[in-house]
């Protein structure tokens, strides 16, 4: 393979790639980490949503009867709570007054916090109750969670449209990943002067105009290509922000065709959602929409290449969230198999770059990567 290639750190692996070191306690003592899991995740969040950190932050001290006056809740419920939060160090208790105060969470800038607090509102909004029915979602290719609960066909990111509760969830975090990741993105990947660019799947703009913000040049112009329903609000975003000459809009869908005679396309935040054959389909789309020479950049969150480091949440996460929470199928690759789709789909991959697990805050699940690549003939 031609061109700058770099993978995230290796980390540390609980096992040798391959094998199985764990005895069967060890294997029992790790399934009760699985069992403690959900309740562990929501009795930190309800912690949060009761108020109570915010509380002790502004009157370090209060007891858990003062903390239940002050946010509207039973003391003996929160005194519950707060048990998990003091063992893990979050919050401490003084023996002898009762009172609480912030330990840990003291020291952690709102800004992380609010950051990771976005997060697991998704996953409890979107993701928590849903997977109730993974199990379903993996028989069937279809989000069943989405139509028990909110009685909706097909995928999140058509519920949205319908349910404020998602789509508040959703959007806000997909926005400050995108805001959060664009940066990196556009410091690893050229787009020459002058270019006709096109964002596939781009929703609303906003990857539009931090395409033009991070890379403007004489006559360069960039297209969002995605569902029309978008076009209004994409349309009123370029307008507020006084690029409507340089940008633009093309509805449609990526498996109907994709619009044809670009120099670049993007595809961000939008491979991953789907099974290899339909990642290709869209490479192959992509290609067609380019002409000869033109060049592709794909952002997405990627799998180690060793599946048993233990530094890499993605395997974590988004198996379960895409097949039983979002899409009844898709989650992310290896980065070896995503560059195997681009030359099978006519591609030469000229860079592949993991963002480094030093740059990313602790808190954060995806791991991404860049791929770019050109069209050969």
């Amino acid at each position: 393979m031609s061109g700058d290639q770099h993978t995230a750190a290796a980390g540390t692996s609980t096992h040798p790639k391959g094998t199985n070191a764990l005895t069967p306690q060890a294997t029992l003592a790790r399934f009760r980490e699985y069992m403690v899991g959900p309740s562990r995740f929501m009795t930190l969040l309800s912690v949060f949503e009761l108020g109570v950190v915010d509380a002790l932050r502004e009157t370090p001290g209060l007891t858990a009867a003062q903390l239940g006056e002050k946010v509207g809740a039973k003391a003996d419920a929160l005194e519950q709570l707060l048990f998990l939060l003091v063992k893990e160090g979050f919050v401490a208790q003084d023996e002898t007054s009762g009172g609480y105060r912030l330990a840990g969470l003291a020291e952690v800038a709102e800004s992380d916090l609010a950051r990771a607090l976005a997060y697991m509102n998704l996953i409890k909004v979107t993701a928590l109750r849903q997977l109730y029915y993974l199990t379903e979602s993996a028989r069937t290719g279809t989000v069943v969670g989405l139509k028990e609960l909110y009685g909706a066909e097909g995928t999140l990111y058509d519920a949205v449209a319908d349910h404020q509760d998602l789509n508040e969830s959703w959007l806000k975090l997909m926005n400050t990943v995108t805001a959060n990741i664009d940066p990196w993105f556009f410091a690893n990947i050229d787009i020459p002067a002058g270019a006709r660019v096109l964002d596939v799947a781009g929703n609303t703009g906003l990857g539009a105009i931090h395409t033009y913000r991070h890379k403007a040049s004489d006559g360069l112009t960039v297209t969002t290509f995605d569902l029309p329903d978008k076009e209004s609000k994409a349309l009123a975003n370029f307008r507020a922000e006084g690029l409507e000459e340089h940008l633009s809009f093309i509805g449609g869908n990526v498996f109907d065709e994709i619009p044809k005679g670009f120099d670049v396309v993007l595809i961000k935040h939008f491979l991953d959602m789907f099974d290899k054959d339909n990642v290709l389909k869209i490479l192959q789309g992509a290609n067609a929409s380019l002409e000869e020479g033109g060049q592709i950049h794909i952002l997405v969150p990627v799998y180690p290449e060793d599946i048993t480091q233990t530094d890499n949440y993605n395997v974590d996460f988004f198996p379960a969230f895409f097949i039983g929470a979002a899409m009844g199928q898709g989650g992310p690759q290896k980065l070896s198999v995503y560059q195997s789709l681009l030359e099978q789909a006519g591609f030469k991959v000229t860079r592949a770059v993991t963002k480094s697990a030093a740059e990313i805050p602790p808190d954060v699940i995806p791991v991404q990567a860049v791929l770019s690549a050109t069209k050969v003939a």
